[in-house]
Parts: structure tokens; C-alpha cells; sequence
């Protein structure tokens, strides 16, 4: 029986923030460091103890964590540490750690607290949608409560002291998970890429630094700490993120006025796959379940939920597929389950509705015919 809690649905969504149908979800983290005790990087075992035992009795009487949960990380196995990163809860980096970490969340799972990963404590604030300024206050008045309690390594010159110097001053990262298959599709999401990191910005893939983008899902972050307030960061941060899914709305757009053969072709097979197949691998679910989530944004499914996508790519998960049997399941037992898993989800989902002018050959096509 996993010692974490289950995926909460009803609380974790709270209300779809907007542009939902392109921006998953909205983060803001801090990294906070205790004064007089030794980076965990640097850290001996009795010093990652006493951060412990410092952190995790005034995080337990904090109001955002009422009610909430917490745990060490040598209490937990390498499966629950895994299904924590697939919910974006905790990263690869603290998952791999084991006596003096902990995390904690708060009852909804929108709050969430990593002890002595890199930084003694990185907190983050998550919600779906574009809701930065949301998640911002959320997490700021953690950081504000938990201040008063701890204390907090800060220059008056530097602001926060980070174990890596590229987060010192603030130590706030904002970031943005965003589903961009149009831009994939219209092959424009490298210039998109190469126009955000020039503004400072990083992209990154799925779980972050090092992953790759599955199932066309793209994690844009700030980069700049140091020198800034945090509101100006977030402002501009927002205006990039409203720049990108202007973009990608415009891409939707073309596709289906220029291309919509393809379009269609595309989310039809996803359809066809996924509600017919015995086998999936990970990254083919991931990617055929963004065409299909494509499909649902632009009408094609107008019965299916949303919501039960976005819970399909978390549960067809490796480590969530495995949460659900005790016996050590091989790759391919994976894929099968995965697999019966999608097709029970979608048992019910009628064919895609497109419309007919979309299918009708395009004015091209009709003229080398009539030249024929």
C-alpha cells in the first residue's frame, strides 16, 4: 500500500485557470537556505537531520499545510519517490535522495515542500492554467509565515543565499508547463524555442533541466534572479507566456485553415490507436494522447473531458502502472496495461466529429484533377 497520498481531483484542479487548453499548469518555487548550517550539497548527515527537525515541526503548524501531509524520503520506496516526480510534485534530483530529506504537501497538492534537496527547502506553489500571480501569493505567504519561525540565510546586498549561484537574490523560478502540438506541427516550435531562450528564459522538456519534450509539452521558465523584484519578474514572465500561446492559437488556426487533412490525419489516427491498441510504449501514449487532447480543444471530441485526458497522462505513468500491482511488472506487462487501460478510458468515445469542409480536397488538389 503506497504511503502517498492518491491524486487528488476535485481540490487539485480547483478551478481550470485560463487558457487551460494550452497552459497545463503554472509553478513558482523558492529556494531558501537556513544560516549557519552547511548547503545540503555540502552537508553531513547530522546537519541534514537538524534541518529536519528544524523544518518540519513549523511546517506542519503553517496554515497552507493543515491538514496536509509529510514524509521522510528513507521512509518511502523507489516506486512512491518515482510517482511523487510523475506528478510533478518532487524532482529526479530529490527522488534520488535518501536519509535527512523529506517533502511535504498540502492537503489539496497544490503546495509542495522538498527538504534538503539542493536548497534546505524548495517550496513550490502549482494550478493548472495561467494563474502566475495566483500560485505567486499562495507561496509567498508560506515563504512569509515560515520566515518568522526560521531562520533564513539572506544578504542585504545579495537578498536569498542558494546553494547554485544562478538563483541567488530572489530564488524564485516561474515557470510554465504548456501542450504546443500545433507549433510541432507547423515545425515552428524551434524558432519559438531560439526567440525564448534569448530572452533569458529556458525551455526544457517534460520533468524538467534534461528531459525531453514528450507528448509535445514544453516547460518555459526565468532564468534572471538576481537584481529583480519578483512581481517584475512575473510580469514579463507572463507577457512571454501569453506571446507563446498566442502563437500557438494562431498555429491551430493555420492548421486547420491551410492543413486540415493533415489535422484530421493526425487526430484520427490518434483515435484509431489508442482505442484499438494492445501494446503502448510511454512516449507513444504520450504523444497520441496530445493529438487526441488537440482534438478535444478544437471540437472534434465534444463529448469527451478534458479532465479525464489530462488524468490519462498521468496514470498511463510507468511508476503508476506499477503503484497498481505488487509484483514487479517487465516493460512490455507495462505497455499492455497501459494500453487495456486507454482503451477502457475511451471505450465510449465516438469518432472524431470533423467537419465536412475540412475533408473536402483542397482547391490544389481539385485543380490538378480538372488539369488531368
Amino acid at each position: 500500500m503506497s504511503k502517498i497520498p492518491k491524486i487528488v481531483e476535485a481540490e487539485h484542479a480547483r478551478e481550470k485557470g485560463a487558457k487551460h487548453h494550452i497552459v497545463v499548469s503554472s509553478r513558482v518555487r523558492f529556494a531558501r537556505n537556513l544560516t549557519d548550517i552547511p548547503f545540503p550539497g555540502w552537508a553531513k548527515k547530522q546537519d541534514r537531520l537538524r534541518v529536519l527537525e528544524m523544518v518540519l515541526p513549523v511546517l506542519q503548524k503553517v496554515p497552507q499545510m493543515k491538514d496536509g501531509w509529510s514524509e521522510t524520503l528513507d521512509n518511502l520506496t523507489a516506486l512512491e519517490k518515482h510517482l511523487l516526480v510523475e506528478r510533478h510534485l518532487i524532482s529526479r534530483e530529490q527522488a534520488a535522495k535518501n536519509v535527512g530529506s523529506a517533502v511535504a504537501l498540502s492537503r489539496d497538492q497544490t503546495v509542495c515542500v522538498m527538504i534538503n534537496e539542493e536548497d534546505h527547502l524548495r517550496m513550490q506553489a502549482l494550478m493548472p492554467g495561467l494563474c502566475l500571480h495566483e500560485v505567486y501569493t499562495d507561496l509567498d505567504e508560506l515563504d512569509s509565515a515560515l520566515s518568522e519561525s526560521l531562520p533564513l540565510a539572506f544578504s542585504s546586498k545579495l537578498g536569498f543565499l542558494t546553494a547554485c549561484p544562478t538563483n541567488v537574490g530572489t530564488g524564485m523560478r516561474a515557470s510554465g508547463m504548456l501542450h504546443l502540438p500545433a507549433l510541432v506541427l507547423s515545425e515552428q516550435i524551434n524558432q519559438i524555442i531560439q526567440a525564448v531562450n534569448k530572452l533569458s528564459l529556458a525551455v526544457r522538456g517534460l520533468y524538467g533541466e534534461g528531459t525531453e519534450a514528450s507528448g509535445n509539452f514544453f516547460q518555459v521558465s526565468n532564468q534572471t534572479t538576481l537584481g529583480e523584484k519578483e512581481t517584475d519578474i512575473l510580469e514579463r514572465f507572463e507577457k512571454v507566456m501569453n506571446t507563446i500561446i498566442e502563437h500557438e492559437e494562431n498555429a491551430r488556426l493555420k492548421l486547420l485553415e491551410t492543413r486540415p487533412q493533415m489535422l484530421a490525419d493526425q487526430i484520427g489516427r490518434a483515435y484509431g490507436v489508442l482505442t484499438n491498441s494492445y501494446i503502448l510504449n510511454s512516449r507513444e501514449a504520450m504523444n497520441l494522447l496530445s493529438m487526441l487532447t488537440l482534438g478535444v480543444d478544437l471540437g472534434f471530441f465534444p463529448k469527451l473531458s478534458r479532465s479525464l485526458l489530462d488524468r490519462l497522462f498521468i496514470e498511463t505513468q510507468p511508476s503508476h502502472i506499477q503503484s497498481k500491482h505488487t509484483r514487479k511488472l517487465g516493460a512490455e506487462e507495462r505497455d499492455e496495461l497501459r494500453a487495456h487501460l486507454i482503451r477502457e478510458a475511451l471505450v465510449k468515445l465516438e469518432r472524431p466529429k470533423i467537419k465536412h469542409e475540412l475533408l473536402a480536397p483542397s482547391e490544389k488538389t481539385k485543380n490538378d484533377k480538372e488539369a488531368k
